[in-house]
């Protein structure tokens, strides 16, 4: 795939548009977006995503479309880590857009980064999968057995800020700071910000060496991140209530990120050039997973831990109702 520099700048140029459209259009006036409003936005996104993996071809929309999948999957995951941050802040409800714009250019910063520097180590490095690929298998553990239970307004770096900046102990509307008496202080929405761009962090570690075992173009990862985290916003207001009810949703992605992890360990022995592994020379019997298992698998465990969320907590429902 022969990508210009003409076409990221295009690109970058294209995505940052759509940001400061959302900012002005939507954010900037402090308000709760209907379900009629944010189910029409996210259509749009999702449709926008879609129409750039059928233009893509197959070779590369079939990577696109899993990365894609993946990358929504896991931006879904970041929503409820989201609604906990709200939750345990107390974030009026007509401010949580501008938190949540925040957060989402944070992450889309954060993962452009981890982005580039996963390229250069990939074209230099091919011993890199092996690394790569054993993160994920460790962060697979991890998200199977998480609980999303932690205090986010408690964690180490919002304490740590707590006490190094004056904050006030409410909200003053959607300011960032405030001047009382003569005196700059900055309110919570900071510490908001503050624990949700830490979050962004530790999600970009999963986000990004999943989607490089979909794909080594660093053109797809990005438009397949850029794409997952566009309509994110309308998508949290949509599913606020249904973000509750996915709860073998952390199960499904340790299974995809599980998937992932093998399928790089799979692709560094078929690359390999580690002299202590096979002489430095591929390993013949490591098998390449074709993108179209990859595609397939990935909507599939999605499909089910979906189906097998919403069976559950209607089963639990029919059993508290008397």
């Amino acid at each position: 795939m022969a990508i210009t520099p003409l076409i990221w700048i295009i690109t970058i140029a294209i995505t940052i548009g759509f940001f400061v459209f959302e900012f002005f259009v939507h954010v900037r006036r402090p308000h709760t977006p209907s379900i009629g409003e944010s189910a029409r936005w996210s259509g749009f996104y999702i449709g926008l995503a879609l129409l750039f993996g059928l233009v893509s071809g197959w070779d590369f929309g079939g990577e696109y479309f899993a990365g894609y999948l993946t990358e929504k999957a896991l931006s879904i995951d970041n929503l409820f880590v989201f609604l906990i941050v709200m939750t345990g802040f107390a974030v009026p409800r007509q401010f949580q857009q501008k938190v949540l714009m925040i957060g989402i250019v944070i992450a889309l910063i954060m993962r452009g980064a981890f982005i580039a520097v996963g390229a250069a180590l990939i074209e230099n490095y091919s011993w890199i999968f092996y690394i790569f690929g054993a993160l994920l298998l460790v962060l697979a553990y991890r998200q199977a057995f998480s609980s999303h239970e932690s205090d986010p307004a408690h964690g180490r770096v919002v304490n740590l800020a707590r006490r190094m900046l004056p904050i006030t102990e409410t909200f003053h509307g959607d300011r960032i700071t405030v001047k009382i008496e003569g005196k700059r202080f900055f309110t919570p929405m900071l510490l908001t910000i503050v624990a949700i761009g830490f979050i962004d962090l530790v999600f970009a570690v999963d986000s990004i060496p999943a989607i490089y075992g979909l794909t080594d173009e660093a053109y797809i990862v990005f438009t397949a991140n850029a794409f997952a985290l566009m309509g994110l916003r309308q998508l949290y207001f949509l599913i606020g209530g249904l973000l509750e009810r996915l709860v073998y949703l952390a199960q499904g992605l340790a299974v995809i990120l599980g998937f992932i992890g093998v399928k790089l360990v799979l692709h560094a022995l078929h690359v390999n050039e580690l002299p202590f592994i096979n002489g430095g020379r591929s390993v013949g019997w490591a098998p390449e997973i074709p993108i179209w298992f990859s595609l397939l698998f990935i909507g599939l465990t999605i499909a089910v831990a979906t189906a097998l969320s919403l069976r559950k907590t209607r089963g639990d429902a029919r059993v508290r109702t008397p």
